[in-house]
């Protein structure tokens, strides 16, 4: 398992993660597919096909969406941009990308491929729904009739395509970071030659999508029709939490170009702290408590017997701890041990070092040198470093 979430495996090396929130919204999705779209396009279904059909729907729907990013990502990997994993979550799936694009060209083509993946699948599931569909006559049928007159699995795939082709129009308008709004920013990085300004740019234009997503969904919340909506508080108020969603994204995506922009040309060994304060293997958890812990404001100590590094305690460790305990455990039973740490080189550039510090959620990383420790680079420096920069 993640921190988090639960970890699905991997995918041509890249790990696949659920986030607690997509729970949520496969059940809503479910939910809404059972007890309304099916039942309304589908009267005569009994209610145990109106589950099945909203379960196995809601399930292909979500592989699609996978199917979606798993495209972002190889195309990333193809073009030298490493791919540590993808999350599905609330609002659908991220590709963690572990850096930005290196070109406009590379930006625009693992942007495109994500949306191009969406249309095909639509248009297959359509297929794969017409040839299920037979030879029903439509001629002085309505739409209803017409639906009505399908089986399940013709109705699965009609709607998985239709969905399937609006997930890759939703996803083309210019609202960074959606692909759409990446896009933009592909062509006016290739335009204007500048990152961050093209960033600035394609962020505002998200932002005014935002927070035309944030005003209509209360109209629609407080019955105003917005075409091609009807009045919906459920709706409306799901409206402006993605418009809300997508304004906060917008500014972090931005904020993300300043800190690279911020930490250009400047290396690790710059930033690290010389000579941190070590440990033994040996020494108890009671007396790092006291001799260490609070008496400094570090909160993780590397772990050095005889000259060698041989792990780090965080406090994360301490607190797995029970307190009954601590005079009975060492630094050396709770470690984090030096087969699993992530190190940096003191030349190494700063940037890429912090990314990889934000992607895998600690707060520092050891810095190696010759295969001796020589500093730890802590996140709270980099952010002293950004702050004093701006």
């Amino acid at each position: 398992m993640f921190s988090g979430g639960i970890n699905l495996g991997k995918l041509f090396g890249i790990s696949i993660k659920i986030d607690w929130s997509w729970f949520f919204i496969f059940l809503l999705v479910t939910w809404q597919l059972a007890v309304g779209v099916f039942p309304s396009l589908q009267p005569e279904w009994n209610t145990i096909i109106h589950w099945l059909m909203a379960i196995l729907a809601s399930l292909m729907f979500f592989g699609s969406v996978l199917a979606h990013e798993l495209a972002h990502s190889l195309m990333a990997k193809v073009r030298g941009l490493p791919v540590r994993r993808i999350t599905l979550f609330l609002f659908g799936g991220v590709s963690n990308l572990e850096r930005e694009p290196a070109s406009p060209l590379t930006e625009f083509l693992v942007t495109i491929v994500g949306p191009i993946t969406s249309f095909v699948l639509g248009g297959l599931f359509l297929y794969i729904s017409s040839t299920l569909a037979g030879d029903i006559a439509i001629e002085g049928l309505s739409a209803t009739q017409f639906l009505a007159g399908l089986g399940p699995f013709a109705s699965l795939f009609l709607w998985l395509g239709s969905i399937n082709i609006l997930l890759a129009v939703f996803n083309l308008v210019p609202g960074f970071p959606l692909d759409g709004g990446r896009v933009l920013r592909s062509i006016l990085w290739a335009v204007t030659g500048n990152l961050k300004r093209s960033t600035r740019l394609a962020s505002m234009v998200g932002q005014g999508i935002a927070w035309v997503f944030i005003i209509a969904g209360i109209a629609m919340a407080f019955g105003f029709a917005i075409p091609p909506f009807q009045p919906s508080l459920i709706g409306g108020l799901w409206l402006a939490f993605i418009g809300w969603f997508l304004n906060m994204a917008a500014a972090q995506s931005y904020q993300q170009v300043v800190i690279r922009d911020l930490l250009e040309g400047v290396n690790v060994e710059r930033l690290m702290r010389r000579e941190p304060p070590i440990v033994s293997p040996y020494t108890e958890i009671n007396h790092l408590v006291d001799d260490f812990i609070m008496r400094t404001d570090e909160h993780a100590f590397p772990v050095v017997d005889e000259d060698r590094l041989v792990g780090i305690i965080c406090l994360d460790d301490v607190r797995k701890v029970p307190r009954s305990e601590w005079e009975h455990k060492q630094v050396g039973d709770v470690m984090t041990p030096y087969e699993r740490l992530e190190f940096v080189g003191p030349r190494e550039d700063a940037m890429e070092a912090f990314q990889r510090i934000q992607s895998r959620d600690i707060r520092q990383l050891p810095v190696i040198d010759r295969g001796e420790l020589v500093g730890l680079l802590r996140r709270r420096d980099i952010l002293k470093w950004l702050e004093l920069q701006q």
